[in-house]
């Protein structure tokens, strides 16, 4: 029996056949074609790698298919292996040890990025004594797999099959470290260049948000300055607004990201730098010299003002941000709030564009008049969901509103107030209430209906004049994918609370998180390509599988040792890992290895096509 193609109508199917000897009709012995079993079209087994149908002919005639139908029809007695050793009681074979396999598949990626060749031909040529690669490698794959302290995740070299490190001193994590800040532009370009050249990276979009994480540390670094009080650097581990909350110094990372869902590249500031004045300098130091054709940036209303937006246009880049209707003049409320020229989708959905020309400063002070496309839209889903959030705030208005006599304002309560109250009532050095009791009287309700009547309504600005409103919101909500990647570094890569001290340490510290974030963006990529994994359609986007299941598998990827130079592998049945290992063209056949076949699957892991 054997493994043929064929087409029905101009459709390439599988089949397995036999050819039998038969006596026709005049008594002559001949040969026929008798198909044994109907597999199906070859689209729906085809792994994307080059010879596929050479090779599951191959893997039948071995007896381990690829496809598992095929396995009852495999001549066990011909092409099964039996596998003989004895394990003696007391021998140190007695207990196993298997360790991780899945770091062969991260350095095969890590390869076709273009880091191997980029650390070590600088390890060359700046003479370093150390295996600078081996602890890039452990730090990068530790916080993919097993994220840990620096010292711990040197410690973790022995837990991968073949270990990464040789005769090492673990101090030299650190000079890693250092290493990794000072190349920090070249490690980022050299990672893009690859994927423009392998992967084709051309991004249309260009995503750009802003975190922060957090030290535990009581006190915020100080600024070092000279005898005359000039600045000569400035304390980076400083009080700022946390997103998470806390009452401790962060660092503010600003990360871009392309239409894939792939970071491009990371910027650190000091934790008390303000959202929008981390753009430019990110852009000029990361984005602005890379091989990228015209691209539209996209960011939230934290980042909007037009000495931003300009830059991005004067670089011949495009720009879609969104602008809050509450900091807009009366005159662009109005507008948004009237009923007329609206396009209604639904009773739920309902949206309307304009083009206006606005007066704006560039960087440099100069005035500039530029034309933008403005899109409003009102959303009863959203509303309701903001109604659900606000809930307490709104009620406790209301109260306030009838009854101000009943009311002791709290700290916080006072934090929330203050938007809504009136400026000759509020202390604006100390934000303080002059008087509680007469706490109506700051209030202006007219901020509060208009906050009310909000509620529902989105705005956003764009360069793009012809772009399509539903489009231009449709791409816009694509930021949640960079929204996606802060919860994966902040939770699965474990990047806060950050242990480094220096500024060298945090920058290398969170774009070795990056990188991490890269190879998991990667595996998740080249699942949905294969069809490895479901998405979900009417999603902004989908990963398919969450990082924590990649995580989970990838952790579940081990090969234990057996006697006579034989290898086992653990869980490679495990759906999740089999999902992973089936997108990349990784066959794991029914059998024990040696270890010339293990460097062969290695060898063979195809990443981009």
């Amino acid at each position: 029996m054997y493994v043929e193609a064929f087409k029905n109508n101009g459709i390439p199917y599988l089949r397995l056949v036999r050819n039998d000897r038969v006596t026709n009709k005049n008594g002559i012995k001949t040969s026929t074609k008798k198909v044994v079993l109907n597999i199906g079209p070859l689209s729906r087994f085809d792994d994307g790698q080059p010879d596929y149908v050479e090779r599951l002919k191959k893997s039948f005639k071995a007896g381990t298919p690829f496809i598992p139908a095929l396995l009852p029809y495999c001549d066990e007695k011909k092409s099964a292996e039996t596998y003989r050793f004895a394990i003696n009681e007391c021998s140190p074979d007695c207990f196993g040890h298997p360790r991780i396999f899945s770091h062969l598949l991260m350095e095969r990626i890590l390869e076709e990025l273009g880091l191997h060749t980029f650390f070590s031909s600088y390890k060359g040529f700046r003479k370093l004594q150390y295996d600078v690669y081996g602890f890039a490698k452990l730090l990068i794959f530790g916080r993919l797999l097993n994220p840990a302290s620096k010292c711990a995740t040197v410690l973790q070299n022995e837990d991968y099959f073949e270990p990464i490190l040789t005769d090492f001193n673990p101090d030299n994590v650190y000079d890693t470290l250092d290493f990794i800040a000072d190349n920090k532009d070249k490690i980022i370009r050299r990672i893009n260049t690859n994927l423009v050249k392998k992967a084709h990276r051309s991004p249309e979009i260009i995503y750009y948000d802003v975190t922060n994480f957090y030290f535990e540390i009581e006190d915020p670094d100080e600024d070092i300055l000279n005898e005359d009080g000039e600045m000569i650097e400035k304390g980076q581990r400083k009080m700022g607004v946390c997103k998470e909350e806390r009452k401790l110094p962060i660092v503010q990372m600003g990360l871009f990201m392309d239409d894939e869902g792939i970071p491009i590249a990371i910027e650190t500031f000091p934790g008390n730098t303000l959202d929008h004045l981390t753009l430019r300098p990110a852009l000029k130091k990361n984005i602005d010299d890379l091989d990228f054709s015209r691209f539209i940036m996209i960011a939230d209303r934290g980042i909007c003002n037009y000495q931003n937006l300009l830059h991005v246009l004067d670089a011949g880049n495009g720009y879609i941000v969104s602008k809050s209707l509450l900091k807009s003049t009366k005159k662009e409320r109005e507008w948004a709030y009237n009923d007329e020229d609206y396009l209604s989708v639904s009773d739920d959905y309902k949206y309307k564009s304009r083009i206006v020309k606005k007066d704006v400063k560039d960087e440099n002070g100069n005035k500039r008049v530029i034309e933008e496309q403005v899109v409003v839209y009102w959303s009863r889903k959203f509303q309701t969901r903001a109604e659900q959030e606000n809930k307490k705030f709104l009620d406790f208005l209301e109260k306030l509103q009838e009854h101000p006599e009943n009311f002791r304002i709290t700290a916080v309560q006072s934090k929330a107030l203050r938007k809504f109250f009136k400026r000759e009532c509020l202390n604006e050095d100390t934000g303080e209430i002059l008087d509680s009791s007469k706490i109506k009287a700051f209030v202006d309700f007219d901020k509060v209906a208009e906050y009310r009547k909000s509620l529902g309504y989105y705005q956003i600005v764009t360069s793009e004049l012809t772009m399509d409103a539903q489009e231009v919101i449709e791409k816009y909500h694509g930021l949640t994918q960079i929204e996606d990647q802060f919860r994966v570094m902040k939770g699965d890569l474990d990047t806060r609370p950050l242990y480094v001290r220096t500024p060298e340490h945090v920058t290398a510290h969170l774009l070795v998180c990056m990188i991490a974030l890269i190879l998991l963006r990667i595996i998740q990529k080249k699942m949905k390509d294969s069809g490895a994994v479901t998405t979900d359609p009417d999603a902004y986007w989908s990963s398919g599988l969450s990082a924590i299941r990649i995580q989970t598998a990838l952790n579940k990827w081990k090969i234990d040792t057996l006697p006579g130079d034989l290898y086992r592998f653990m869980d490679a049945d495990d759906p999740d890992l089999k999902r992973i290992l089936d997108a990349f063209g990784i066959s794991i056949p029914l059998k024990l290895y040696r270890r010339a076949e293990l460097r062969r699957i290695k060898t063979g892991i195809k990443v981009f096509m």
